[in-house]
């Protein structure tokens, strides 16, 4: 049997390192790939005004898969003054990749899992009720749709008249906004389609069917965006009542979620999102469980093709450093994502048990897990490298 071939994307900043690491990771749990490496990111916007090329487009198409370390991303006006002055005149404008690597191959369902790993001294703690620190296991998937809602391109500043007539023709524009004059107007859609919608809702329901969670959560805000967010909640409430009964379907809004996320985290199991109100509630889960250090994600379209990348940012003051001092549990915990949606579990099951152990034990900390600043000297101060940390694993396996 031929080996499979895996697309990897370091991307900017500190996503070589850790996806280095990772794939060293992956080499000692005995998970045989052949790698070719696909172009990305900030390097690539600034010399050839393409941050997402071509060629890496039809790589993922070929292979299907792809690990994915992490990317820049700056304003537009920042975005032009850092490109070659060859390309100045071409009229290019940036666009993050990763967005539009996922909707050019319609990676429309995102998972985010936050689980607690027992003894990380990062963990979320709380007083009970007798005033005594408890620690609450915190086990969530959240699934946002990926593809459509804020995050969906469809922007206009100073509208032309078309658009801007569109939007004259609601009353409510007209009313609070018909004053303004076009050239100050700014506008961002929130786009939602039902085929999509029900795409991520049942990805939700059937991960908690499959893991055995007894609730999914619907965090939107339907009260106030009422054709959107509305609109979710109503198919919710079908898909639930028609084919999965046996599942509780919970409704929160998004505010009142990032505050019971911190009260009684260890309540929710699975949570379906859009995309913004998605990337919201991840982020704040994932404080609960260490920060983004422990954040991985996965994100896949019906046809298969599966981009794996851990949910923080590229940390470019990290990337420099002689030394690199960057927690990759994210980056090494996505690789396991990876290996569960390519059916090699058992591999995965022995990476996340040394992940365990290696934090239970308490021996290797990154400088996040010791809470010490980001600094160039933290490794001299007993925090572990980012290759330190990976030796550990390793070790472990």
């Amino acid at each position: 049997m031929s080996k499979r071939t895996i697309v990897t994307m370091p991307g900017d900043g500190i996503g070589k390192a850790v996806l280095d690491e990772t794939l060293r990771v992956l080499d000692a749990a005995g998970f045989e790939a052949d790698y070719v490496e696909g172009d990305i990111g900030w390097e690539f916007w600034k010399k050839e005004g393409d941050p997402l090329p071509q060629r890496t487009l039809d790589l993922i198409a070929k292979h299907k898969i792809a690990l994915f370390g992490a990317i820049t991303s700056k304003p537009k006006d920042e975005a032009f003054e850092e490109l070659a002055p060859e390309l100045k005149e071409k009229g290019l404008v940036y666009s993050s990749p990763i967005v539009g690597l996922r909707q050019h191959f319609n990676l429309e369902i995102c998972a985010r899992p936050c689980k607690t790993y027992k003894c990380n001294p990062l963990n979320f703690i709380k007083r009970g009720k007798d005033g005594d620190i408890v620690e609450p296991m915190v086990d969530v998937v959240i699934f946002r749709q990926n593809t459509e809602g804020l995050y969906g391109g469809v922007e206009w500043s100073n509208p032309d008249a078309k658009v801007y007539d569109a939007l004259m023709s609601h009353p409510k524009f007209k009313k609070n906004f018909g004053h303004v004059p076009v050239e100050e107007v700014s506008v961002s859609t929130r786009i939602f389609s039902k085929e999509r919608t029900e795409n991520i809702l049942r990805a939700a329901f059937d991960h908690a069917k499959e893991y055995g969670y007894k609730s999914v959560t619907l965090c939107e805000k339907p009260n106030v965006i009422r054709e959107t967010s509305g609109m979710m909640y109503k198919m919710a409430l079908e898909i639930q009542k028609n084919d999965y009964p046996e599942i509780e379907l919970w409704n929160t809004n998004i505010d009142a979620q990032m505050m019971w996320l911190t009260k009684v985290p260890e309540d929710y199991g699975v949570i379906v999102a859009g995309n913004m109100f998605g990337d919201i509630v991840s982020d704040g889960f994932a404080g609960l469980i260490g920060g983004l250090g422990f954040a991985c994600s996965a994100q896949w379209s019906k046809d298969g093709i599966a981009v794996f990348e851990p949910t923080h940012g590229s940390a470019p003051k990290y990337a420099d450093y002689d030394t690199s001092i960057v927690n990759p549990m994210a980056m090494i915990e996505s690789a396991c994502m990876m290996l569960d949606f390519i059916n090699e579990k058992e591999i995965a099951v022995k990476i996340r048990k040394a992940l365990a152990d290696v934090i239970e034990e308490g021996k290797v900390k990154t400088y996040d897990m010791m809470k010490m600043r980001g600094k160039a000297d933290v490794v001299k101060n007993g925090a572990a490298s980012t290759k330190e940390m990976a030796d550990a694993v390793i070790a472990k396996l």
